[in-house]
């Protein structure tokens, strides 16, 4: 179990320091309706996580990890591939680090989200987002393929899933606590997380696919 857990880090450290999310939440605690749209966002946000780590988590149950030599090889090349992806993914976010594109239209949008669609924001961004989808799905597939019982499983879903939502849902409790102190670290780190999203996510990417494809490799070779 605790092998597991130590699998799943570097990625739910990937996921939780994603600057996208960290801009978003940023951006609705500085909003009109900094209460309702911060929350809906923590919640799906979290769910998002959820939802797209458990899903290749199951289908990743049915990969046959019975060899006891180690992973099985098709667990390995699912891990080669993922890993690969990430890299690649790394390679094209350093080469729009200096590309000054503007915002996405959600963004711009901010200040009009309620509860609802701030929640359908935070889903989509947790569990569609390729960036991080990738990172959850390579969770999944770590939780499913490493051989412990159901109940453990649910565990370690639980544990990344609140390790990797954690740098949303902090932000936003420590908002609803001491809103006055927080205005002003927040818009500073907003500006730096602006400017810095793509360098950051590229060395993130980088890091976690070395880290993926390094498991895989570990169990054909």
């Amino acid at each position: 179990m605790g092998s597991v857990i130590g699998e799943l880090l570097p990625l739910a450290v990937g996921v939780a320091i994603s600057p996208i999310p960290i801009i978003a939440v940023i951006l609705m605690l500085l909003s009109k309706r900094a209460g309702g749209a911060s929350a809906g966002f923590g919640v799906g946000w979290i769910l998002g996580i959820l939802v797209a780590t458990g899903i290749f988590m199951l289908l990743a149950g049915s990969i046959d990890t019975s060899d006891s030599e180690g992973p099985s090889a098709t667990a390995s090349w699912v891990k080669v591939i993922l890993g690969v992806l990430l890299l690649l993914l790394a390679g094209r976010q350093w080469r729009s680090r200096n590309a000054h594109a503007e915002p996405p239209k959600w963004m711009q949008a901010i200040d009009d989200l309620n509860f609802v669609k701030s929640t359908g924001l935070g889903f989509a961004l947790a569990a569609i987002n390729p960036k991080n989808l990738l990172l959850c799905v390579s969770a999944g597939v770590g939780i499913g393929t490493a051989g412990v019982n159901g109940s453990e499983q649910v565990v370690a879903l639980i544990v990344y899933t609140v390790l990797a939502g954690s740098t949303v849902l902090v932000p936003v409790i420590a908002y609803a606590v001491a809103a006055d102190k927080m205005r002003r670290t927040l818009d500073n780190l907003k500006v730096w997380l602006q400017a810095n999203n793509a360098a950051v996510m590229s060395v993130l990417l980088l890091v976690m696919g070395a880290v993926v494809l390094g498991k895989g490799f570990g169990g054909l070779f």
